[in-house]
């Protein structure tokens, strides 16, 4: 039972894993179909502390495609992701929650180079399509330009 107990949790940690990667795809590609696919119905999205907005997902990929418009050029990189299962009875559970930090190095349309890093807080819940986002918060802890 414990070799199945231990596959189970390396699936759903590699599913999550999965997600975060989708995440930033998302985004740095502007793919705001991908991006909305990636969260679960009610789930809310936390960008205040890099000067964004919160609120349900659909609001904020709205915004996002708006804002993003003034970095042609942006990569997410998303580092030291550290992925919590919730194991209740010693099974890999129906959610999770990661921390990981990131570096998001951008470019204006002017040339101009912007980068800031920070940490995001992720939710991820298992449900009958699979891994889902619950919700992210950045915690942006540096700029610069």
């Amino acid at each position: 039972m414990t070799q199945r107990v231990d596959l189970a949790a390396v699936m759903a940690r590699l599913a999550v894993d999965d997600l975060v990667t989708g995440y930033a795809m998302a985004v740095d590609d502007a793919d705001w179909t991908a991006y909305r696919a990636l969260f679960a119905p009610g789930a809310r999205a936390d960008y205040r502390s890099s000067g964004g907005i919160e609120g349900p997902v659909e609001e904020v990929a709205d915004w996002l495609a708006e804002s993003i418009r003034l970095f042609p050029v942006r990569q997410h990189l998303i580092v030291n992701r550290r992925i919590t299962l919730r194991d209740p009875d010693g099974y890999a559970g129906d959610t999770a929650t990661v921390r990981a930090d990131y570096l998001n190095p951008m470019r204006f349309a002017s040339g101009a180079e912007f980068v800031a890093g920070g940490r995001y807080a992720f939710t991820a819940l298992r449900g009958a399509e699979g891994w889902r986002l619950g919700s992210v918060v950045v915690e942006e802890k540096w700029r610069r330009m």
